[in-house]
């Protein structure tokens, strides 16, 4: 199974795709890395992700619903990629929520779930990729690698870095890969 993380950027922020395809019960593979040139219209983001999802495989997509999320998470959802969507809006809250189709995650836990992964070796990112070394000085600005306190994710004087839209495009397909295990997506009733 594949799971695509979207971080949508802005003017001066990439948007950024991250595909990890989860191999047994915990491994995830970073498969792929890519930041989509700045100025490209969502239209032609939604194409390039119908594009990905094209590819032989089980898919799911996961997208930063927050902010301008919302109508880009329509927009793939009308162009009929034949793949469950999520829509996760990143808050700055304590606790994961679910209203509807919505998933409220805090950006923390966002975090906390690579920095874990990482620790466990349950995440493994090849060197090779295009956008590796993109993403370590990313993960070394939000302090994923930098020798963390457990459960804490430490953040910088302006947040969580300059840019981080890759970690969370990685995040994000993290997150979604261990849903099942974050509580997400069982069809348990609540007090059972």
């Amino acid at each position: 199974m594949f799971y695509l993380g979207l971080d949508l950027g802005k003017k001066h922020d990439h948007t950024a795709i991250a595909i990890v395809e989860k191999y047994g019960d915990k491994l995830l593979l970073v498969r792929h890395l890519e930041r989509v040139a700045l100025g490209t219209p969502y239209t032609g983001v939604v194409e390039r992700i119908r594009e990905i999802v094209m590819c032989p495989g089980q898919w799911a997509v996961v997208v930063d619903g927050t902010g301008v999320g919302e109508p880009v998470v329509d927009a793939l959802r009308r162009a009929g990629l034949g793949c469950e969507i999520t829509a996760v809006t990143i808050t700055g809250g304590e606790r994961q929520s679910r209203g509807g189709s919505i998933c409220s995650v805090p950006k923390q836990d966002l975090i906390a779930g690579v920095q874990m992964a990482m620790e466990k070796g349950e995440l493994r990112v090849a060197r090779r990729l295009g956008e590796a070394g993109a993403l370590v000085k990313e993960m070394l600005s939000v302090r994923i690698m930098a020798g963390l306190a457990v459960g804490k994710v430490r953040i910088g004087a302006d947040g969580y870095g300059e840019h981080d839209d890759l970690v969370i495009a990685l995040a994000l397909a993290c997150w979604r890969a261990r849903r099942r295990e974050n509580g997400f997506g069982s069809r348990r009733l609540p007090g059972i």
